[in-house]
C-alpha cells in the first residue's frame, strides 16, 4: 500500500479503542441476554466482528502485522430465524459476480446471437454493456453460470438466499423494487462461493505430493517387475 492511502497510527489505535469498546458492549450483552436468541447479543456480536475486522485491515495496512481473531462466516452471522414455522411461499434471491475477461470473446457471442436471431442482419452496438444485454436475454443465469469461460467472463463471488413468507406476493408487488425489504430474520439457509474459502496449499505441499506419487509408482514398476522374474523362472 502507498503512502498516499496508508492509514495513520491515531487511525489504528482508534481502530484499537473501537475494538475495546465493542468487547464491553458484547459481554455487558451476554450478562443481560433475556434468552438463547437474545437480538441484543446478536447486535453487540456484529458490531464486534466488524471493529476487529477494521482494526485488523488497519493494522495490517499501517504495520504489516495482523490479529489471532477469526471472523466468522456469513452463514454463522445470519439472526435469527423468527418466519413462519410453515411457510407457504419462498424467494430465491442470487447474486453472482462475474469479471468481463475477455471483452472481445463477449462481443463475438454477442454478434453470433445476433446474427442467428436476427434475419434483417440488425448489428450489436459494439459496446460490452450491449453485449451483456444480448447475453442475458438469451440466455438462462444458471447457463451463463456454467458457461461463462465461453463468453469471456470470469466467476467471482456468488451468493443464494431462500428466505420464508406467509404467502406468495401479488404480480408485479416487488418489482420495482425486488431487493428492498428483505428481512435477515426470514432467511432458511444461505449458500456462499468464494475464493476466500478455498483451501490454501503451498508449493512444498505440492511438490510433496508429486514426490510420493512417484515413490509409489516407483514402488509398483519395481513390485510388477519381481513377478515377471518370478513368472519366467517358474
Amino acid at each position: 500500500m502507498s503512502d498516499a492511502v496508508q492509514p495513520t497510527a491515531a487511525e489504528v489505535r482508534a481502530a484499537a479503542e473501537a475494538v475495546k469498546t465493542a468487547l464491553d458492549r458484547h459481554l455487558a450483552a451476554v450478562e443481560r441476554r433475556s434468552g438463547e436468541d437474545d437480538p441484543a447479543v446478536y447486535e453487540a456480536f456484529n458490531e464486534l466482528a466488524a471493529a476487529a475486522e477494521t482494526y485488523d485491515e488497519l493494522l495490517y495496512d499501517r504495520y504489516d502485522e495482523v490479529t489471532p481473531f477469526e471472523i466468522p462466516g456469513t452463514e454463522d452471522a445470519l439472526p435469527p430465524y423468527t418466519g413462519p414455522e410453515e411457510p407457504h411461499a419462498v424467494s430465491v434471491l442470487i447474486r453472482r459476480d462475474y469479471a468481463v475477461a475477455e471483452p472481445q470473446r463477449l462481443l463475438a457471442q454477442a454478434q453470433r446471437i445476433e446474427a442467428a436471431d436476427y434475419e434483417d442482419g440488425a448489428e450489436t452496438s459494439g459496446t460490452v454493456h450491449g453485449a451483456l444485454g444480448i447475453l442475458f436475454g438469451e440466455f438462462e443465469p444458471d447457463e451463463i453460470a456454467s458457461r461463462h469461460k465461453e463468453f469471456g467472463l470470469e466467476e467471482g463471488d456468488s451468493t443464494l438466499w431462500v428466505t420464508a413468507a406467509d404467502e406468495q406476493a401479488d404480480p408485479g408487488e416487488w418489482l420495482a423494487g425486488p431487493f428492498e425489504q428483505i428481512d435477515a430474520q426470514r432467511v432458511v439457509c444461505r449458500f456462499d462461493v468464494s475464493a476466500v474459502f478455498d483451501d490454501e496449499i503451498d508449493d512444498g505441499e505440492i511438490d510433496d505430493a508429486i514426490d510420493d506419487g512417484e515413490d509409489e509408482l516407483d514402488d509398483l514398476d519395481a513390485e510388477l517387475d519381481e513377478d515377471e522374474d518370478l513368472e519366467r523362472h517358474a
